[in-house]
């Protein structure tokens, strides 16, 4: 019974230590949901804008700054992609899109840093950045040695 109750006590402490580290990631959260919800508003704006076309390396680069500002659920990725491809833009500067889309995270780096920590933060999103455009190029050269 002794330990039945320790057990108790430890979890109802752990429970409110979570509740209490929620509390003060909050206004981060709320922070991160809005700036999100303002950039997917901009993303069809910067599409007709004209910025891709112009070289494949410049729209890779291009693609993969523009997926790691992005923040939503990675099936918009998808359905933007395509729609990147149906307008003539090319596949690697896709592939950099949709992979830096759902790897890389500027937009909640906030919330990561204050829940990771800012130099964890930073790094990962930094490499992931860096294995987006690794994984665009050598997919894009996969598919065209296989054709």
């Amino acid at each position: 019974m002794d330990g039945e109750k320790e057990f108790f006590e430890r979890l109802k402490g752990s429970g409110f230590k979570t509740v209490l580290s929620f509390w003060k990631l909050l206004p981060v959260l709320l922070a991160v949901l809005l700036i999100a919800a303002m950039i997917v508003q901009l993303i069809p704006q910067i599409m007709h804008s004209g910025l891709f076309g112009h070289s494949r390396t410049l729209d890779t680069l291009l693609a993969a700054v523009i997926g790691s500002v992005s923040t939503a659920q990675p099936i918009v990725s998808y359905v933007f992609g395509g729609e990147l491809l149906k307008a003539g833009v090319h596949l690697m500067a896709v592939t950099a899109l949709v992979v830096t889309w759902v790897t890389v995270g500027i937009v909640p780096l906030p919330a990561e840093a204050a829940a990771l920590g800012t130099r964890f933060a930073l790094w990962r999103n930094f490499w992931a950045f860096i294995a987006a455009l690794l994984v665009a190029v050598m997919s894009v050269e996969l598919l065209n040695v296989i054709q």
